[in-house]
This record gives structure tokens, sequence and C-alpha cells, in this order.
């Protein structure tokens, strides 16, 4: 600026620098950027996202790792008319920043803000709400073949991990893709990651393919030289196209996906973004069913995600003091999950028929822990819980004691598992410990774990427990590995109580009476005991006795205990943090019914039959009444109705 002071040059220097972002509402603004702009923009998103998630936590890792990738996508395609989906949509953070949602970026992940997956409701850049890995090949697909239907000449992308597209859902979508002779893009981002390390030989062959410097610097060497000549005939287009194949072949072994029917480019460098556009443009004039490979850095940008991208995946709040990361604990004691790993570890020693089996989540579930310990009996499957549930079937059909960790929300997938290959082959000692059961926070509705419930309980042969303290998930999961039939054990997203809260011994199908009362009963299941124990304090010191009581099994039910609480009590409230329909109260109603007392139930306490959006999980427990307060408030105001 002439004439201006050193100091004023700085300000503008440093204005400019972070203006960049701020011009850009909507993707149709990426198109009149320069190069540095761009690389300016790349460098404040990075910024804006690790600020962000340091204060609020969330999805870092990833995120940081296709910031470049989601820039040349939008500047090549108009997902106005084109359409683009995240696989899984943890990766998404880029994608909200230039879509209009910048100047809401901060209430991600929080109550009323934004979410941290693609949501519909958000944008008509989202085109799915989604959460789960592997569907976006499926999902694109279909609207691709409604394009090709219709006669429109969009083109559908999907951009999946390497660690997605092991998963069966995603190599049934590139089956049907294939023959489909549909205009879908699919995006290889290859980061050698899902959550953990990328496993299995579908990682095997993509590193053969990233590791052929040859090709890759031949392919560059020929564009170069492309570009020098000012106009190129059809048939020479064609013989250098043939030659550029040849030198491939001669160089690289076959990409695992050109048996798909795909045609295959790359890899590339992910964070190239003159390379990637251009590949992109190239990619637009293409018909049919074409897969790009691009290489990325999970966590670039920011030292501790690059170093460490398994615990910057999904990142609590932290700080940085004097160069270093320090974590917000989630919660000031011990967790359900590394309580749950303690004792399977444990046991384990005392039982060499004790193996681990995870998918894709050894440090989310704490089997890591486990893996250390006992490697040569810990199997991380990847993305595949099907696989997972029917692998443990087979385990245990040889003899093994297996033990499958996975999140309530991610179980759903392997429905069909659960059913044909424990509840069917009922005699097969499989135990599920479903993580993160209940209220998530602010992963939000496509991580909500509180469906387990319901849909176990209908399952011939399938033990259903849930346990209040500590010692009682000790000795379920000791009582699992010791039965001849299928064990679900459900424990939430949260500190396990500092003190156990009953010594009763854990038995098959029985409840505990923890406190006794004339004035009315709660049977409460699992997490929900603690705050039931502490409702009937408060209600306590307003006059009001109540008998608390742990149900422990929402299959077999302890319909002894049910009849007798209802046969003792003027009224009966059950409470449990898991969807109503069909769940723990709908169980004792039934029995109820069946004993002929079911009038004395007059209310269960859970999650309403709606999606539930994202939360502080605090928060989320006191919308629903599953606090203390929450269900002495509505015993209140059951007393009064009766």
């Amino acid at each position: 600026m002439l004439g201006a002071s050193k100091e004023e040059e700085k300000e503008e220097e440093t204005a400019d620098d972070v203006a960049v972002l701020e011009k850009i509402n909507s993707p149709a603004d990426l198109r009149t950027l320069s190069a540095a702009e761009l690389q300016t923009l790349a460098d404040e998103i990075r910024s804006r996202i690790t600020a962000v998630v340091a204060a609020t936590g969330g999805h870092l890792a990833s995120n940081l790792g296709v910031v470049e990738l989601t820039l040349a996508l939008h500047r090549k395609f108009d997902f106005t008319q084109d359409h683009l989906v995240f696989d899984v949509g943890h990766q998404c953070y880029a994608h909200k920043l230039i879509t209009g949602r910048a100047a809401r970026f901060e209430t991600i992940r929080q109550e009323g803000g934004l979410s941290g997956y693609p949501n519909r409701a958000e944008s008509p850049y989202d085109i799915f709400t989604t959460g789960h890995a592997g569907v976006s090949i499926s999902t694109a697909l279909g609207l691709a073949l409604a394009d090709q239907a219709a006669g429109r000449s969009a083109r559908s992308v999907a951009v999946i991990g390497d660690g997605a597209l092991g998963s069966g859902v995603a190599l049934e979508g590139l089956n049907h893709a294939g023959s489909s002779k549909a205009n879908l893009i699919v995006i290889l981002n290859d980061n050698q990651m899902c959550i953990s390390g990328t496993v299995g030989s579908l990682a095997r062959a993509f590193t053969r393919a990233r590791m052929s410097p040859v090709y890759t610097d031949l392919n560059k060497e020929m564009r170069r030289l492309l570009d020098k000549v000012p106009a190129v005939g059809g048939q020479m287009l064609q013989a250098l196209s043939a030659l550029k194949g040849a030198i491939k072949d001669a160089v690289v072994p076959d990409h695992a996906f050109e048996h798909f029917g795909f045609r295959v480019l790359g890899p590339l460098n992910g964070h190239d973004l003159r390379e990637l556009e251009r590949v992109l443009e190239e990619i637009r004039q293409v018909d049919g069913p074409v897969m790009l490979h691009v290489c990325t850095q999970k966590g670039r940008g920011f030292g501790p995600a690059a170093e460490d991208p398994e615990n910057f995946h999904s990142a609590t709040p932290f700080t940085e003091e004097n160069g270093c990361v320090v974590p917000k604990a989630p919660c000031a004691g011990t967790t359900w999950s590394a309580a749950a790993v303690a004792a399977l570890v444990d046991l384990a020693e005392k039982d060499s028929r004790v193996t681990a089996i995870t998918a894709a989540m050894p440090d989310g579930t704490g089997l890591a822990k486990f893996a250390a310990r006992f490697p040569g009996r810990f199997y991380d499957v990847g993305i595949c819980e099907s696989h997972a549930v029917a692998l443990a079937a087979g385990m245990a059909a040889g003899g093994l004691r297996p033990v499958v960790a996975i999140y309530s929300t991610f179980l759903q997938r392997s429905y069909d598992q659960l059913y044909h290959e424990l509840s069917l082959n009922g005699t097969l000692p499989v135990v599920l410990l479903i993580d993160r059961a209940g209220l998530v926070g602010a992963d939000g509705a496509t991580h909500q774990g509180f469906y387990d419930i319901a849909y176990m309980r209908s399952l011939p042969n399938l033990v259903v427990a849930a346990p209040a303290d500590a010692r009682g998930l000790r000795e379920m999961l000791a009582l699992g590995l010791a039965l001849e039939r299928p064990m679900a054990i459900r424990y939430p997203r949260d500190c396990v109580p500092e003190a156990d809260l009953s010594d009763q011994a854990v038995e098959l199908g029985r409840g505990a009476v923890l406190r006794r009362g004339k004035d009315g009963a709660i049977l409460a299941y699992g997490a929900t005991v603690s705050a039931a124990l502490g409702a009937a304090e408060i209600l306590a010191r307003e006059g009001l006795e109540l008998t608390v009581a742990d149900g422990r099994f929402a299959k077999p039910l302890d319909e002894k205990l049910i009849a007798q609480l209802l046969t003792e009590s003027p009224w009966l409230v059950t409470a449990e943090e898991g969807a109503l329909a069909g769940g723990f109260g709908s169980a004792v109603l039934e029995a109820a019914q069946t004993a002929g007392l079911a009038g004395k139930c007059v209310a269960a306490i859970g999650i309403p039959d709606m999606l539930v959006e994202h939360a502080e999980r605090g928060s989320l427990l006191k919308r629903f009444g599953l606090t203390a307060e929450g269900i002495a408030a509505r015993i209140r105001e059951l007393k009064v109705k009766n």
C-alpha cells in the first residue's frame, strides 16, 4: 500500500490472509480464485477446522486430509446439478465451510447447531443424511441410474475411504456399478486408515498401487510433454492412450477394481490441486463408471493429528500447552469401555479360548489393550460388522470363546447375523459387548445407540443384559463366557459409577432389589439404575418411600421379580436408556399383562419414537427424564394423577 507504514502494511497483509474464506458464500465463488488464493483458502480451512474441533471436539484428522480434494471437486463439478455423496460423512467439514455454512461452523455438533455429518435438513448440497460407512457407492449409483432413466447428463460422485471400501455393502455397490454403464465416479480417498490403520487384502492391493512411483513419474512426464503439443489428432490420441496403458501394465499390477468394470485412474497426490483438477476435468468427459484413486494424508496441516491420526480421528476438546496437545478427559472416572476390556483381559488370562473381535474400532472399544496383551487372539476385521458376528459364530462352533465389541449403532448392520448365525444356531457361546448403547451425544442421530434392546429382544436364544455398575459388568462378562448360548451386554458412552450399587451376585435372568419402600417402585435397567436410586433419595426427603430394583436382564426377564414388585407396590415405573418401542418397559408390561397386573404399570421412562439429534449427552439425558431429577419429577406427576 503506497505511503503506508510497515505496521499498516502488515495489518493489510494479515487482513488479506484471512479474507479468502469469508468471500466464499457458495462453491461458485471458488471458480474465481487464483492458485495462490486457493492455497490460502486451504490453509484457512485447516486452521478453522482445527480451532473449532479444539474447542468443541469432533472429527479432525479425516477432515484435514480432504481439503484439497473437496475444493477440487467443487471447482470442477456443479453439485446443484451433479451429486456428491460422502461416505460416512465424517470428512465433510471443508464441504460445509464452502457451501454457505461457514458463519455457523462454530456450532458444529452442538445442540441446535450444525451436524458433524452431512444432513439433508441443513443444505441442498447434503443429498443424504449419513454417518455409517460403505453405503455411498450404492446411493450414488442409485442417483446415477435415476439420471440415466430421466435422460439427464449429471454425474454422481461418491467419496469413500480405503477402510470403508472393504465393507460388504461397498463391494456390493461396486459389483453392480461396474456392469451398469451409469455415470458414476468413485473417488477412493486412500489414506491407509479407517479409524485405525486399514486392514485386509484390499489394503495390501492399494499399497502396491501407491508404491509404484515409476508409473506415477512416467504419467506426469507424459502429461508434461502432451501439454506442449499444440494439437493432437484422434489417431495419435488413441496411440498415446494405448502407450500409456502399456506402460502402466508393464510397471504396475492391475488395480483391484479394474476387474469390477471400472476405468481406474491414479493413484494421484490428493494434495496437488492442479493435478486433481486436471484429472477431474478429464473424468467429467468420460461415460460409464470411473474410479479415481487419490492418496491423502490424514491429519495434514496439524502436526499432532498427522503424527497420531487414530487419536485425532474423533477428538475430544483439547488445548495446546508448551507445544503439546492436552485433551480434555471425557469423564473423571473409568469409562464403561475401559472397565469392560479390563475385565475381559482378566478373564482371558485364565482361559486361552477367549478371543476378541472388533470392526475397525480397537481404540474406541478399548480392545487395543486386549490386542497388546494377546496379539494372537485379537482380530480387527475392518468396517465389516456382519462379518465380525459371523466370524465369531464360526470361532465359537470351533471351540473358542469369542467376544465381539461393537458400538450399538454399528451392530445394527449385523442384524441378520444376530438372527441367522447366533439365534438360529442357539448354542454358540458368543459374547457381544455393545458399546455406546444409549444416548451418545454430539455424534447425533446417525450414532444414537438406543435401538438395540428392541432389535435383540425378539430373537430366540439370545441373552440381553445391561450392568448398573462395574461389578455387574465383570460378573455378566464372566457369565457370558461360561454360557453355551449367545449373550449381549450393553453399556453407555459414560463413566461407571464410582462405587458398586449392589453386592448381589449376577444370576442369569434375575434382577436385584436395591432399596425397599411402600409407596411405589422403580424397576430400572442398566445405566439408569444409578439415576433411579438418586430419584428415590430425592423423593425420600419429600416423604415418599420407594422400592428400587435393578432389572439386569431384558431377556430372559425376571418375571418373578416383576410380579413381586407389582403385588407389593401400588404402582411401578420402568426406566431405560433405550427406545420405548419394544424396549425394556415394553417387556415388563408384557409380563405384567400375563400376570394380570398390567394396570399397576403406570409409566415407562425412556426414548420416545423419534430421531434424536446431536447435543451433549448430559443434556439429552435431562431432556428425556433419565436423570435422578427427571425420574423424580415424573413420579411426582404420576402421584398427583393417581
